[in-house]
């Protein structure tokens, strides 16, 4: 008698989006760009390793707070082969993104603070505004909302040099 039990140690796609609030769709995606990993059945059905949820988590969070997809492949790049990573390897690599949020985090006080300035002021480099960018010298600096871009980051210089 053969044994259909499934491996506890394993989550089907279905298991993995109901567990994580993912579609499956985008685990598939997410599975494409390289974010996670399966493996393929007899039946050439995907099982996912349990730590799975966890990157999908990390992948979840990040995308929450604008870190592009990209960057978070980089950051789960960090991660040991083979083991499932610890709350130190976790706390590594979400200090990646650290100056980058932090930076993104003061171009949005900034945003807040001065919004109904930035509007009428000439800031997106129109010559209208005498008293904050008289004769557009604002403009010469680039294009765009020059008093509220600030180039950001993307903070794994520091942490990967190591």
């Amino acid at each position: 008698m053969t044994d259909h039990r499934l491996d506890h140690s394993e989550l089907t796609v279905g298991q993995l989006a109901s567990r994580s609030g993912v579609s499956v769709s985008a685990l598939h995606f997410y599975e494409r760009q390289g974010l996670i990993d399966s493996r393929r059945t007899t039946g050439n059905q995907r099982r996912y390793p349990r730590d799975a949820l966890r990157r999908v988590a990390l992948i979840r969070i990040a995308q929450r707070v604008g870190v592009p997809l990209a960057k978070v492949a980089e950051v789960l790049a960090l991660l040991p082969e083979g083991r499932t990573p610890t709350r130190q390897d976790w706390k590594r690599m979400t200090e990646c993104w650290q100056s980058d949020l932090d930076a993104r985090l003061r171009q949005l006080q900034q945003l807040r603070d001065d919004f109904a300035d930035c509007v009428g002021c000439g800031c997106m480099s129109l010559d209208r505004c005498p008293m904050i960018n008289p004769m557009d010298q604002l403009g010469a600096d680039g294009p765009g909302p020059r008093r509220l871009i600030e180039p950001v980051g993307t903070g794994l210089d520091e942490v990967t040099a190591d």
